[in-house]
């Protein structure tokens, strides 16, 4: 398999410090871009970091001329404190990142959502996945993949006491969660990022979902309609 590049987006983050420590360490990958706010305590010789303004995403699009972009972008509505900013990093952000990639012909777009993203859901969290899930599968990118973590397992930067008890208390009764309850049990960061790596490594066409409780086997679902890539049902 020839090297690669990546870009990744929210490296910062449960998953994207994760994910791209993998990256750094795999030897596929010889050049890797991250997008960040503030700089990361990280050097190392495939790495290059841009401190940019996420509004300003198509000022730096030359960048989405990579093979993989990871978009780990993600928010929560205490920390957003109003809708409009919930939407602007959870849905804008990351659709801007995908017109990029489709305009520079990534090889593979992969971005997290959540357990439950509907276009339909009464939810707003959930509705606004959703629709970011549905705007970016319109688009004519080469491999679009979709991961719908349930509550995710880490050492964030910042402390989230409610997500802290939510997690031990999910994790204490998780042999509980069988069946279609399977998909609700929390999964750990360093999974989700393996999987995404593993995704894009396989290099398959089409729009790809893996619900939570596939990412560890990495099965996923996708489907053509009029020659046009949507989302399976």
């Amino acid at each position: 398999m020839s090297q690669r590049s990546a870009l990744v987006l929210g490296a910062s983050g449960l998953v994207g410090q994760e994910l791209l420590k993998m990256l750094l360490s795999n030897s596929l990958y010889n050049h890797v871009t991250v997008f960040v706010r503030k700089k990361l305590p990280i050097e190392h010789t495939k790495l290059r970091q841009l401190e940019i303004d996420f509004s300003e995403l198509d000022k730096h699009e030359e960048c989405f001329a990579v093979d993989d972009v990871y978009c780990c972008l993600g928010t929560t509505m205490k920390k957003a404190k109003t809708k409009a900013k919930f939407i602007k990093v959870d849905y804008e952000f990351p659709l801007k990142a995908a017109k990029c990639a489709e305009k520079y012909r990534c090889k593979n777009f992969l971005t997290i959502t959540a357990i439950g993203a509907d276009l339909r859901s009464p939810f707003f969290y959930s509705k606004v996945k959703g629709q970011v899930e549905e705007d970016i599968a319109s688009l004519y990118i080469r491999s679009t993949h979709f991961f719908r973590p349930s509550l995710l397992l880490g050492k964030r930067q910042e402390f989230r006491l409610f997500e802290k008890i939510g997690g031990y208390t999910l994790k204490s009764c998780s042999f509980c969660l069988v069946g279609k309850w399977r998909k609700y049990r929390p999964i750990k960061a360093y999974n989700v990022a393996k999987s995404m790596m593993k995704a894009a490594l396989e290099d398959k066409c089409g729009v790809h979902v893996h619900e939570s409780q596939d990412i560890y086997t990495g099965e996923c679902y996708y489907s053509f309609t009029n020659g046009k890539r949507v989302l399976s049902k």
